[in-house]
């Protein structure tokens, strides 16, 4: 039998009669197919006169919102967002799949709240093997819902209101509205592309332009290695420079290294937290999304000293509080595995790396033909491209910068949907960003095939 309120919403939505063969055990006497007016929704209903947060008023915009809707609607080929195209490797989805049948029905219950005690084990036996250090899972490690959890927590637990918090540009779009979420003061240091600039290597921060930023009301910087959307990997000298500003004015670092895997030939991912006096004050994130091409898993993670980790976990508790089991299980596996396959072909954590340069280099070739001359990355999985050079009228009567412009032109007329890396710098910035768009090669050839082919009618 129905209940009464199921029959009173079939009522509601004037069903014909053709119901009946949909619900076969209903009769025409069930449903009144005339519609009664009920006059509690025939009155206007007064809104509440209440709205945002006024701490979250002006934080809404967002370059994913835009973009990723354009792509949707023009149908067109999508080397925007940072996602691959491409499956997950095969035993982590059988991993994940043993972890939702287990025979332990706990599997798919409430795990520990700071971390699945398998995967937390498994985070400090590889940190701690990068780290040089032996790292405690349950006070030195935080699992979290993506990388994106670890930032907000770090940020909201760590920040207090007034704090100066340090921010390399270009840097991932959340930074900003972390920070003012927190009650910090963003301060923007650019990286500044060389004369002629060719690779990442070629974008450097001045040092003297960067120990002016350290006063006594900075709290925190934030470094993205390697960097997106620029793909910068920073050497042991730019981050001997960052580490000895943070140890002289007391500051806590946040290392971004949800790339930290895809490192290219000739380049090395030092860990900035594995430098002298900088365990006491960094907290590294990960991305088990990033490492296992399965970003839509949402689950990463910080490390760091248990007295920084605390507010990390108060915020965690207070918001999240746990993050699926079956994942967190099936994303142990995936670690335990790869660490035991380390310095070897078939190590994913090293060959994914392999697989990436070969599609970057094939990107940067077509580009340079083309004229969109690339600034080659030496790691991650994004390229920006240089558009200055095409000739065509973009302008789409907005006051917004030239590469959101150029972005939409290409999405819309070629067909090709990118990101404009004016959105990843500060207003102050935004000109050093807005002659390129960024591009992601994190894709299946046939992809990168269709979409450079399509490129490659901005040379006709």
């Amino acid at each position: 039998m129905l209940s009464r309120s199921t029959v009173n919403f079939i009522s509601n939505c004037r069903l014909n009669c053709k119901i009946v063969s949909c619900f076969p055990y209903l009769t025409r006497n069930h449903i009144q197919v005339k519609h009664q007016v009920n006059p509690v929704h025939d009155q206007k209903v007064k809104m509440s006169s209440y709205g945002p947060a006024k701490r979250i008023v002006g934080l809404d915009k967002n370059v994913w919102v835009e973009f990723s809707a354009l792509a949707a609607e023009t149908k067109a080929v999508n080397l925007g967002q940072g996602f691959p195209d491409f499956a997950t490797p095969d035993y982590m989805i059988e991993a994940l799949k043993e972890a939702t049948t287990h025979a332990n029905p706990l599997m798919n219950q409430y795990t520990r709240a700071f971390g699945h005690t398998r995967l937390v084990n498994a985070l400090a036996a590889l940190y701690g093997k990068f780290q040089n250090r032996t790292i405690e899972p349950t006070k030195e490690i935080l699992v979290t819902i993506g990388a994106y959890g670890s930032l907000f927590n770090s940020i909201m637990g760590l920040v207090n209101p007034g704090d100066e918090v340090i921010i390399i540009e270009p840097f991932f779009d959340c930074y900003k509205p972390m920070v003012l979420l927190a009650g910090g003061v963003p301060k923007y240091i650019p990286l500044k592309p060389r004369e002629n600039a060719e690779s990442t290597k070629d974008w450097i921060l001045d040092p003297n332009e960067f120990a002016a930023m350290f006063t006594d009301k900075t709290k925190m910087i934030i470094v993205n290695n390697p960097n997106n959307p620029l793909g910068k990997v920073f050497t042991k000298d730019e981050l001997t420079m960052i580490a000895e500003l943070c140890k002289k004015h007391d500051v806590i670092c946040i290392s971004d290294e949800v790339y930290e895997w895809m490192i290219y030939t000739g380049n090395k991912h030092e860990r900035i937290a594995s430098y002298p006096g900088m365990w006491e004050r960094t907290i590294t994130i990960g991305s088990a999304g990033k490492t296992f091409s399965a970003t839509g898993w949402k689950l990463g993670w910080g490390i760091g000293p248990e007295n920084l980790m605390k507010g990390l976990r108060v915020v965690h508790q207070h918001s999240v509080y746990c993050c699926p089991t079956p994942l967190q299980e099936a994303v142990a596996v995936g670690l335990e595995t790869e660490l035991a396959r380390f310095g070897q072909p078939d190590c994913y954590l090293t060959s994914l790396a392999e697989e990436l340069e070969e599609k970057r280099n094939k990107v940067c070739k077509v580009l340079h033909e083309i004229g969109l001359e690339p600034i080659v990355p030496d790691g991650g999985y994004f390229i920006l491209a240089d558009v200055s050079k095409i000739n065509v009228d973009f302008d789409d009567g907005t006051s917004d910068t030239r590469d959101y412009k150029f972005v939409r032109w290409l999405t819309k007329n070629v067909g090709v949907a990118t990101i404009p890396p004016s959105a990843f710098f500060s207003d102050d910035h935004t000109y050093i960003g807005e002659k390129y768009i960024r591009i992601c090669f994190i894709k299946e050839e046939s992809t990168l095939e269709k979409g450079l082919e399509l490129l490659k009618t901005l040379n006709k």
